[in-house]
């Protein structure tokens, strides 16, 4: 997960992981103490809380459809107990889906998932969809996370992230984003008036991430949860579906030919971006959403995904 790092009060993303499953470094999460205690004595059926319906949870579903319908991958073979996830207090509630590329495709994995938890002011929703290439080719991975820390604000990362130093490889920088025309989603969605440049405080984050990366946050203001669905619904879904589109077109069904040391410099690469996603986010943050246990069996699922050994993180 190339997202930003999440925080329980704050909508913000990190490298591609949970959920930003690889959004940079957003605040850090920040349970409530005294919601806890309170939680604890209440009836456990009284504290269980779902996953909620919303637009861009929704938009990301549609999305990872279409990938698995364009794409070779095999079934989910996730445990059920990553699959779906919860707190013991009961406030905390995610769901994983991976999905392997079949043999002899350019595809790694599709990782899809889910977050919600409640927090003091309300409660915070993270939806990731992230799609990594093996090292058949060098083309850019997908990368799509939604961070919705209110009714009317959310926060949105979208990006095809480069697998090659852009001022080195003029070339790769030409073939995936000028040709591509990819800047021009990126421009429709900063050029709405609800929008404003999102920055995640990683200097690592930013680094990974393309020049043509949707990095906003979306804010309706008072009363604007039925703009913000529209927006979500409408700009939002065709931009993340142009840019799927340019994807599927351009990069997951290519292949590259590489010299062995070329080849071996972008695996160290991936890997660098793969640990260090677990390491900003889920290490900093599932823990404090999901305890000790079960942050820890999601945390051991996700490595063995990015193929990253806990020495590594």
């Amino acid at each position: 997960m190339l997202r930003p790092a999440t925080s329980l009060s704050v909508a913000a993303p990190t490298l591609p992981t949970i959920s930003r499953l690889g959004r940079g470094a957003a605040p850090p999460l920040r349970g409530r103490r005294s919601g806890t205690t309170v939680r604890a004595r209440m009836p456990l059926e009284q504290q269980q809380v779902t996953l909620p319906s919303l637009a861009h949870r929704e938009v990301a579903r549609a999305l990872a459809a279409e990938a698995a319908a364009a794409v070779p991958l095999l079934p989910s073979a996730v445990p059920v107990d990553v699959a779906d996830f919860r707190n013991s207090a009961g406030t905390a509630v995610g769901t994983l889906d991976v999905r392997r590329g079949e043999p002899a495709s350019s595809i790694d994995f599709m990782l899809h998932s889910s977050l919600h938890c409640k927090v003091p002011n309300g409660a915070i929703d993270i939806t990731s969809v992230l799609i990594f290439l093996n090292a058949l080719t060098d083309a850019p991975h997908f990368l799509m996370e939604f961070i919705q820390g209110s009714p009317t604000s959310m926060v949105v990362i979208l990006d095809l992230l480069p697998r090659k130093d852009l001022a080195l490889h003029p070339e790769y920088l030409q073939k995936y984003y000028e040709h591509t025309h990819l800047d021009k989603q990126r421009e429709k969605i900063e050029e709405l008036p609800q929008t404003r440049p999102y920055r995640s405080p990683s200097l690592f984050v930013r680094s990974a991430c393309s020049p043509t990366a949707v990095s906003v946050t979306i804010d309706c203001g008072q009363g604007g949860e039925g703009t913000l669905e529209e927006i979500v619904c409408g700009h939002l879904a065709s931009a993340v579906k142009e840019v799927l589109q340019i994807w599927l077109h351009s990069c997951a069904r290519d292949t590259s030919e590489m010299e062995e040391a070329e080849r071996e410099i972008m695996i160290k690469r991936d890997q660098v971006v793969r640990s260090k996603s677990i390491e900003v986010d889920l290490t900093a943050n599932l823990p404090r959403m999901f305890g000790p246990d079960v942050s820890g069996h999601i945390i051991a699922e996700i490595r063995k995904t990015f193929g990253v050994q806990l020495q590594e993180a």
